[in-house]
């Protein structure tokens, strides 16, 4: 079998990043900073901070091996649990973590400059926070007293209360490692123990939905109160002077109870369409945010007459498997997806603010009198859209069919809503089911294909039938797609009878039918090659000209049903996924395979950004969307095609936050997040290291005179050549030794014994040398490989004087081989230490020029040549990785601005 040559397993794709999650089944924490209050939700491997004032996603944390278990915060650090290890975290960076546990983590409390967790074996262990060391470690028999829920009593010093799930609850000293008091409690597990805001009163969620409200002092139950939706998940009580508390439970409604009078106040129903794993007032504001494992988060805001709530804001994406999505227009931006929770939903691939599901009216009132939930009253799920761009302003420029019905609906993207018409056929197809819809380029035309096969053609500003294909139905089977082509002449449908016709679309008469052996499953068109991509009951595709009407490619491979298919905006790729899960790319002029990869669960819809920048897809039982970043747009590909043997790698998924964001700074999910003040640092001088990464190169700052004219040195001399002939100095007085080199200095080293022995004017110089000073420190600077010394002199020189003493480290002018050695040996190392990148090459490019042919010469100055030509390779290789990535960036972020 062949292998992949490429360890990442794709060498077209990359993961990028994950879109549409919210936060999952892990309850949230509060994080309070000044006066900001932030709001961390996890989403698998990592989390999400969230500012309470507007709901904007402040950044995403770095993902993690393991799946993050609980969360919880302390001051301006985040504390993750995710298998057996802790992790500190500060603005979405990990700063430590703490080791010790023997299995995972699922209960974590903060207590003063202490963290507790609690593990699967009813493992209690205590932490110093600051140096991440185990202070305390309490073993506890799951028998007799299994921990599910943890708290520290308000003014109990040292003191944590414990909830088992046999019911009862120990209070502990921490200090001293001994248990105080033992509540016998209730017969029933308990799930959460919140403080109340009395003094010595704790409230006590119990699985069969009862609440109490107990005194720890006198171990007595002062109050008691019973919800009839199950287990309480999560408690939380009102600070602004309101006697308000609420429970959480898992059918996803809230109740309220107000304790003075002991009484169900009001209560939220359907407030998550899943369990509420989290709901917690905002200090002293009459806000509660909740969380549920249905990918959403909300705030109620309680200011009605009779204290109940409504809904002030929430992020939300699908609840559900999404079936299919598309890009929404030519610039790339928007993502169209549909869900299996009866969603149509706009997620932007630009600023995750923007995101939102298209509404289907109001059904708050019509929930409340029918007593149902919201979601009972949607349209049934989508099997099928198309959308158009052009005309979306003056009319609805959106078309879906749903499951089991024959009529399709018209959305409006402008107003993210309905839109105005219903379209239902006018014949027999009334009694069958739409299957596929497709939207003319001009916007004013739709194409629906039935099960029964016939296929109608509507007007989309006014809703009016315009005609039918077909004397009485377009195909014997079933019509899997329909499409028409970009000057609105042909309209193509394709059936399960195993044939797909070309029909004109003015006369509505058949022009053409293409035979096939089996039944087609999808058909896509790309308008401006005119070419369309067959998917077959067999797993093969047919790739078809319109305008001759034959198969032109056949592409095999795939062992099981294909579920999408999309062209490459150029057409010369051809996308495609099926439930063998593999991701194929095909190239059409060729008809190769030119990458595969296998993926973790199949890819249930893909599609290609119109742009050419990513490739989204979906997958089964997954609620979000994956965009996958086109390599060959900032890095050198080689399609090179694949054998038939090929066995495809698996890739890792993208995660929420990927290593892009990590090289682009952490640009926090692209929502321009800034500082709060709370955040920015007080009286801090930063100060810039000089190598900010080994990975990175590092300019001089020189004037660019100092090193740009080191190769025109000629030249600028020949220009500044003085008129006048120069005239001789006027001699000197006396003499005066002086040392070799271009600056001008005196020997001051005489033999001083001279002066107490003789009276001779004539001085005695004792120190001969054949090399300069220049020469010496590179000779020094050699012997030591510390180079910092000769750096530093050689920017002192000015060009002409660097032309100098670089002439007189060759043989024939007063220098040798070993000096030409070490200046070689020196510029190695300037370029492994990826310092004075500007002034090392015009350095290396001067030596060069002047020693070409005596470098030639000698095999030990080849030999370094050879090894200074690799270190170079490799240090520009990187930097032109990184050009190029930055430029494909800066592209990015111009268009995604017009």
């Amino acid at each position: 079998m062949a292998k992949c040559s490429n360890v990442n397993g794709s060498q077209i794709f990359s993961p990028f990043r994950a879109l549409g999650f919210i936060s999952n089944g892990i309850p949230l924490a509060l994080q309070s900073l000044g006066k900001e209050i932030f709001v961390a939700t996890v989403v698998g491997r990592s989390y999400h901070l969230y500012s309470c004032e507007k709901l904007k996603l402040l950044f995403v944390s770095s993902p993690l091996k393991e799946n993050i278990s609980s969360i919880c915060c302390h001051n301006d650090l985040v504390i993750t649990a995710a298998g057996k290890n802790l992790q500190l975290w500060k603005r979405g960076k990990q700063v430590s973590d703490f080791v010790g546990h023997d299995t995972d983590i699922h209960l974590l409390l903060p207590f003063a400059e202490h963290l507790l967790s609690v593990d699967k074996m009813n493992c209690l262990r205590i932490w110093e926070i600051k140096t991440t060391e185990l202070y305390l470690e309490i073993q506890l028999d799951s028998s007799d007293f299994e921990v599910t829920s943890i708290m520290h009593p308000s003014t109990y010093l040292n003191k944590i209360l414990l909830g088992s799930k046999q019911g009862t609850m120990q209070l502990w000293n921490i200090k001293n490692s001994r248990m105080i008091h033992l509540f016998s409690g209730w017969c029933h597990a308990i799930t959460v123990i919140e403080q109340a805001p009395a003094i010595h009163v704790v409230a006590v969620g119990l699985c069969n939905g009862n609440i109490f409200l107990h005194n720890l002092k006198f171990d007595k139950t002062l109050m008691s109160f019973m919800q009839d939706w199950g287990a309480v998940t999560s408690i939380s009580f009102r600070t602004d002077h309101e006697a308000i508390m609420a429970t959480g439970s898992t059918l996803g409604h809230i109740a309220l109870w107000n304790l003075e009078r002991k009484c169900l106040l009001s209560s939220i129903r359907s407030c998550h369409d899943r369990s509420i794993t989290s709901c917690r007032f905002l200090p002293s504001q009459p806000l509660m945010i909740t969380t549920s494992p249905d990918n959403s988060l909300k705030i109620w805001i309680f200011d009605e007459v009779d204290g109940s709530g409504r809904l002030l804001k929430y992020r939300s994406a699908h609840s559900a498997p999404v079936s299919k999505i598309r890009f929404h227009g030519y610039r790339g931006h928007s993502i169209l997806s549909a869900g299996q929770d009866c969603s149509f939903r706009l997620t932007s691939t630009i600023r995750d603010s923007q995101s939102c599901e298209l509404s289907q009216g109001s059904f708050l009132k019509r929930s409340k009198n029918l007593s149902v939930k919201i979601e009972e009253l949607k349209l049934p799920v989508i099997v099928d859209f198309a959308s158009e761009e052009i005309r979306q302003r003056d009319w609805d420029g959106i078309i879906s069919c749903h499951y089991g019905t024959s009529k399709v609906w018209t959305w409006n993207y402008v107003n993210k809503c309905i839109g105005k018409h219903i379209l239902q056929p006018k014949h027999e197809a009334k009694k069958t089911v739409a299957k596929c819809v497709a939207i003319s380029c001009c916007g004013n035309y739709c194409v629906i294909g039935y099960l029964s096969g016939h296929v109608d053609i509507f007007n989309i500003q006014s809703g009016i039938h315009r005609g039918f294909l077909g004397s009485e139905k377009a195909h014997d089977g079933a019509v899997l797609g329909v499409l028409i082509n970009d000057l609105n002449q042909l309209i193509i449908t394709a059936s399960s009878d195993r044939t797909v016709k070309f029909w004109y679309f003015n006369t509505k008469s058949l022009q053409a039918t293409l035979k096939l052996d089996v039944g087609v499953s999808q058909i896509i068109l790309h308008r401006e090659s005119s070419l369309i991509a067959l998917a077959l009951d067999d797993f093969t595709v047919k790739i078809v000209d319109v305008e001759i009407k034959r198969v032109v490619r056949q592409l095999n491979g795939h062992r099981n049903r294909i579920t999408d298919m999309a062209f490459s905006p150029d057409s010369r790729w051809l996308i495609t996924s099926a439930l063998d899960s593999t991701i194929r790319t095909w190239d059409l002029p060729s008809g190769r395979l030119i990458d595969s990869f296998l993926v973790q669960s199949p890819a249930t819809s893909l599609t290609f950004s119109p742009v050419g920048e990513f490739l989204a897809t979906s997958h089964v039982d997954d609620w979000g969307i994956y965009l996958w970043a086109n390599k060959t747009l900032y890095d050198n590909v080689s399609y090179v095609p694949l054998p038939a043997d090929y066995e495809p790698l698996y890739v890792d998924m993208p995660l929420a936050r990927s290593d892009v964001y990590e090289e682009m700074g952490n640009h926090e999910a692209n929502d321009n997040v800034t500082l709060t003040d709370v955040e920015k640092p007080s009286n801090i001088t930063y100060q810039s290291p000089d190598q900010i990464s080994s990975n990175l190169i590092t300019l001089s700052l020189l004037p660019e005179s100092r090193w740009k004219t080191l190769l025109n040195l000629d030249i600028i001399n020949k220009r500044n050549k003085p008129i006048e002939p120069p005239q001789a100095p006027k001699s000197a007085p006396f003499f005066l030794p002086t040392i070799p080199g271009v600056e001008l200095k005196f020997d001051v080293k005489i033999d001083c014994s001279t002066k107490s022995s003789s009276k001779s004017k004539m001085r005695k110089i004792t120190n001969f040398t054949e090399y300069s000073e220049f020469q010496q420190l590179l000779i020094r600077c050699s012997e030591t490989k510390d180079y910092e010394l000769f750096s530093v002199k050689l920017k002192e020189l000015g060009p002409s004087s660097v032309d100098a003493e670089f002439r007189c480290l060759g043989p024939e002018s007063g220098g040798d081989f070993a000096l030409m050695k070490n200046i070689l040996d020196f510029f190695i190392v300037q370029l492994k230490q990826r310092k004075d990148f500007e002034l090392v090459q015009g350095y290396i490019a001067l030596f060069l020029k002047l020693h070409s042919d005596v470098i030639y010469s000698d095999t030990g100055l080849v030999d370094r040549l050879k090894t200074l030509e690799e270190e170079q390779v490799k240090c520009w290789s990187v930097v032109q990785d990184l050009l190029n990535q930055n430029l494909c960036l800066v592209n990015y972020l111009k268009n995604a601005t017009l």
